[in-house]
């Protein structure tokens, strides 16, 4: 099926028990037994649940994979993840990634004795260059947050093919509507269900992905051992989210594409990253791996940090606030917010600078949007 019909009717049907169309909330901790040593399909909500496993089935269906994951956040699908490795594993990780990532592994993970190792992974030949044998993860994130860098899924997974190495795709950005990395050859998707997936700001959650029956069962061990799943009324929340994510997206996309275009116009904007124009690095690369561009990106502008908090103090219809992917505009400052946990250093390897605004484009009149960035602008 289209994924339009998936995202209404994959991984549930009528109710059983009293025919609700949408699935009810279960909200219990257990479940009765149907005898002694006869447990039903669930006994317990943490390591299952009929709401949380609808939500599942229909990520799993939308992602390509075999089975899916909820989780209470999206740091807490990440965090179970790279529970996979083990001391003496080393995990290498694209250089340039959502700052709360890079907290993960730089001030946890590291400090488990996984060796990780940070690679711009745009390089092919650093990248096989980095595989070691006792490498056992790969973790992108495509386009990347903030700068909107995009990585070669299909060829990032040939290189590690045959390596003894799991790849990962942070797949938050454009959702399963714009992009499905399982397809492309990757072997894990992770993503924040808190932004489009979900939709509207009311929720956080996360979400893995796998195709492989092997992985799968290590992560359900995981999840259900370390307590990380996701609540039922949350599930409830982002599985109703879902079935209006292929309209949602599509009205970000075109919100946000015509936004950075005019912005790229504009006199006082320096550089515009979103990989919907042709100006971007990456341009052809978005057009064969992407089937579109979500509504999140970023651009710079000309005065330096002084003139880009102004704009940020300007805003009026934009929120500022941390977070996208919902319904409203946000807009935020990646250097003192959302990647305020990473180094400077690392910050400016990874391309982010004092100048540099992010925007989550929202589903309102582009108009109206545009009109707010201009009031704003000019009072720079």
């Amino acid at each position: 099926m289209h994924i339009e019909t998936e995202l209404i009717h994959a991984g549930h049907g009528p109710d059983p028990a009293y025919g609700a169309v949408m699935p009810p909330i279960y909200q219990v901790s257990t479940f009765a037994f149907r005898g002694v040593g006869e447990p039903g399909p669930f006994d317990y909500s943490r390591s299952g649940n009929p709401t949380r496993k609808a939500l599942e089935d229909c990520l799993a269906a939308i992602e390509g994979g075999t089975r899916g994951f909820a989780f209470a956040t999206g740091m807490a699908a990440s965090a179970t993840v790279v529970s996979l490795l083990q001391a003496g594993d080393h995990l290498l990780v694209h250089n340039d990634l959502y700052g709360g990532t890079y907290r993960l592994v730089t001030k946890l993970t590291a400090t488990q004795g996984v060796e990780v190792e940070f690679v711009d992974m745009r390089d092919l030949d650093a990248l096989r260059a980095a595989l070691r044998p006792n490498t056992r993860m790969v973790w992108t994130e495509t386009p990347t947050n903030p700068v909107m860098n995009l990585l070669d899924l299909p060829a990032i997974a040939e290189a590690v093919r045959g390596s003894g190495a799991v790849t990962v795709c942070d797949n938050t950005f454009l959702s399963p509507y714009f992009q499905n990395p399982l397809a492309l050859g990757i072997d894990i998707v992770v993503h924040s269900t808190t932004k489009y997936i979900n939709g509207h700001s009311d929720v956080v959650g996360g979400a893995v992905i796998v195709k492989d029956p092997a992985l799968a069962e290590r992560m359900g061990f995981l999840q259900n051992s370390m307590g990380t799943c996701q609540a039922p009324f949350d599930c409830f929340l982002v599985l109703r989210g879902l079935k209006t994510l292929a309209i949602r997206m599509e009205v970000h996309h075109r919100n946000a594409l015509a936004i950075a275009q005019w912005l790229e116009a504009h006199p006082k904007i320096l550089r515009v990253n979103h990989p919907g124009l042709k100006s971007h690095a990456q341009y052809e690369l978005a057009q064969r791996q992407m089937r579109g561009c979500g509504g999140t990106f970023s651009f710079r502008v000309r005065g330096g940090s002084e003139a880009t908090l102004r704009l940020l103090g300007a805003v009026k219809l934009f929120t500022l606030a941390e977070s996208l992917g919902g319904v409203e505009s946000l807009i935020e400052h990646p250097w003192t917010m959302t990647h305020a946990s990473m180094p400077a250093e690392a910050k400016v390897v990874a391309g982010i600078t004092e100048d540099m605004i992010r925007v989550s484009v929202g589903i309102e009149h582009v108009d109206d949007l545009i009109a707010d960035l201009e009031q704003a602008l000019d009072a720079i």
